[in-house]
């Protein structure tokens, strides 16, 4: 099932991709270009369509400007897609920042890193709120790791302290921050439905090496991802922070098990968002 000249041949367009598109970018980010995040967002469609990837997308993401993207975890692979679809950078763990090749990447696109122990909340909220209030669409993964792609862990509510207080728009008002929760499913490979069993093949979780499960990725058919944009909430709607990571629990793994269990749309009206039970 597993293609060693497929895996070889994508893994050697990803690296041409990055080779050809990383000198500009490196160029652009160091003048002080404000819009990186969408060159990002253009390196990574180039990459998901060279790898195999093939994004559905339900509903419609938030408008630009400062926003909080909240989404599930399953591997690697959702940076590739969420990076596809947002001119966003991402909120990652201070490990991944040493991880070969894709710590690289991490760094150069931006990445916040943040400490996930205990006491230091105050200090990753306020590492946030600099890049909120600077204009910038961060993507949060608040279940804290990955998991087998067939479920959604718990969220760790402490970085949704940043919605807590208003940020500044470019015109210098003052607005609530929108969150916005998005489901990532892989659901398809080579246009058939991906079985329960297969799911670990992409997802990346315990004690998978990187180098061997990107090798076994790379070698497979092509994968559908469908993406599910909710409707955006903000902190006014909630009690508290821990009700709102709550509600977007809920929320996308609503959608998860929509997108898991084949009851999405073959095709997907534009702005079309499923309904929730």
């Amino acid at each position: 099932m597993v293609s060693p000249v497929a895996a070889i041949l994508r893994f050697a367009a990803f690296l041409a991709i990055t080779l050809v598109m990383l000198g500009p970018y490196m160029a652009l980010v160091a003048i002080g270009w404000k819009s990186h995040s969408r060159y990002s967002s253009a390196y990574w469609r180039v990459v998901t369509r060279a790898i195999g990837i093939r994004v559905r997308t339900f509903g419609t993401p938030v408008a630009g400007g400062p926003a909080l993207i909240v989404a599930n975890h399953a591997s690697y692979l959702d940076i590739l897609v969420l990076g596809r679809l947002l001119p966003a950078c991402f909120v990652a763990k201070r490990e991944v920042a040493g991880w070969p090749g894709f710590g690289f990447l991490s760094r150069v696109a931006q990445t916040v890193f943040v400490e996930r122990k205990r006491g230091g909340s105050a200090r990753q909220r306020d590492l946030l709120r600099g890049r909120l209030d600077g204009g910038e669409m961060l993507i949060l993964f608040p279940e804290g790791t990955s998991n087998d792609g067939n479920r959604v862990l718990p969220f760790k509510s402490a970085l949704f302290a940043v919605a807590e207080e208003p940020v500044r728009t470019a015109t210098g008002d003052a607005r609530a921050l929108p969150v916005q929760p998005v489901s990532v499913a892989y659901t398809r490979l080579d246009g058939l439905p991906l079985q329960r069993a297969f799911r670990p093949f992409y997802a990346w979780y315990g004690d998978m090496t990187l180098a061997g499960h990107l090798f076994t990725v790379l070698g497979l058919g092509q994968v559908t991802v469908d993406v599910i944009f909710h409707p955006p909430v903000t902190i006014g709607n909630f009690p508290d922070r821990k009700a709102l990571a709550s509600h977007c629990h809920d929320v996308i793994h609503h959608g998860v098990t929509l997108a898991l269990a084949g009851r999405l749309p073959s095709d997907p009206a534009p702005g079309a968002v499923p309904a929730r039970a």
